[in-house]
């Protein structure tokens, strides 16, 4: 889901200055540069953490947004899910080169060449259902937004089309479609379970949630929009049409947990996060590994991944020496630019102490 953001990264990094400066006036300038109605942040480095909130909580009625309110995060989503896939690897249920044939036949043209480990990076060819009209969340869909789909009705709209043979890395929301049913017949229950008992109760990540056909996002949040050309309030949307893809709702203090304890070596085995950090080239400004995706900067490598949802942008980012940036942010009437959003990640990452 979200990438075309990411694209010009090595670009709008080395543009933009690593002072150090604070954060907040950086998140201010989005919102008054209409790029943003509400901006949270949360930056944790050697046992300090920071975090904080611009904008409104709605435009109608106003109020401050909370710096813990609650956000979709969109294609971060896929970090969880992959996590799970990676710990039944480490309990040998699973191999990461297994064909996805062999645990469920017959559900992917031509599952017998492809392994899980392509499904895990994006590199399966498998076209994107996301692309055909009307079955993006991160577009204005009038009524059919509360919908509720099957991830085997997404499939079907996503096989029967092909991607062309160009031999070029394709992001693909179908490969974790069919990794969230690998999960649910390799374990017997449904993927969102095995995340909550395997990620969210261990970590006590007590608000975050996957919402299944829940429309809301729970209190507090601060609005999403869409514009039309003028704002319409999207918060309320079904996130099925995501799934496994992109549904979950979480916290800047929770993804900061996840992140933290996925990158430690708290969730999953050496092995099998040296593979999810064995990144491929994509051409659209990261590396993408395992459910994880690799930004360079100018001071070294930052991981994590980035995700869209209509009215919400979410970025969780963290780099080798325990520095985290978690960024929500609300667009307005325009997205905000790479260079706003790598710029708050410069400073937090390479700018000097504040």
């Amino acid at each position: 889901m979200m990438q075309t953001m990411m694209n010009v990264l090595v670009t709008a990094v080395v543009a933009v200055s690593g002072s150090g400066a604070d954060v907040r006036a950086d998140m201010e300038k989005i919102v008054t540069g209409n790029g943003a109605t509400a901006v949270l942040a949360r930056v944790s480095d050697a046992g300090r953490t920071w975090s904080g909130a611009v904008g409104v909580r709605d435009i109608e009625r106003g109020g401050r947004p909370s710096p813990h309110g609650r956000f979709r995060i969109g294609s971060v989503t896929k970090t969880f899910v992959a996590t799970v896939v990676l710990q039944l690897v480490d309990e040998n249920k699973v191999g990461l080169d297994d064909p996805i044939d062999r645990h469920l036949p017959g559900l992917v043209p031509g599952g017998s060449q492809i392994t899980v480990r392509e499904l895990l990076n994006h590199t399966s060819h498998l076209y994107d259902y996301m692309s055909e009209p009307g079955y993006s969340t991160n577009r204005w869909r009038g009524e059919a937004r509360f919908r509720s789909y099957q991830p085997r009705e997404l499939l079907k709209v996503a096989f029967a089309k092909q991607l062309p043979d160009d031999g070029k890395w394709h992001y693909s929301n179908t490969n974790y479609v069919v990794l969230g049913l690998l999960v649910e017949k390799l374990t017997g229950n449904p993927y969102g379970e095995e995340v909550e008992r395997r990620v969210l109760r261990p970590l006590k990540l007590r608000h975050t949630v996957v919402p299944g056909n829940r429309a809301g996002v729970p209190s507090p949040h601060a609005k999403g929009y869409e514009p039309l050309p003028g704002l319409v309030d999207a918060t309320r949307m079904n996130p099925s049409l995501d799934w496994a893809a992109g549904e979950m709702i979480s916290t800047t203090g929770d993804l900061e947990t996840f992140m933290s304890a996925l990158l430690g070596g708290r969730l999953i085995s050496e092995p099998s996060l040296t593979a999810m950090r064995t990144t491929v080239e994509t051409g659209a400004g990261f590396g993408y590994g395992l459910g994880l995706q690799a930004y360079r900067l100018p001071c070294g490598t930052v991981w994590g991944h980035s995700g869209e949802l209509i009215g919400y942008l979410t970025f969780a980012f963290r780099s080798g020496s325990g520095k985290s940036l978690t960024l929500s942010i609300n667009p307005s009437t325009r997205n905000p630019s790479t260079a706003e959003v790598m710029g708050i990640a410069v400073k937090v990452f390479c700018g000097a102490s504040q």
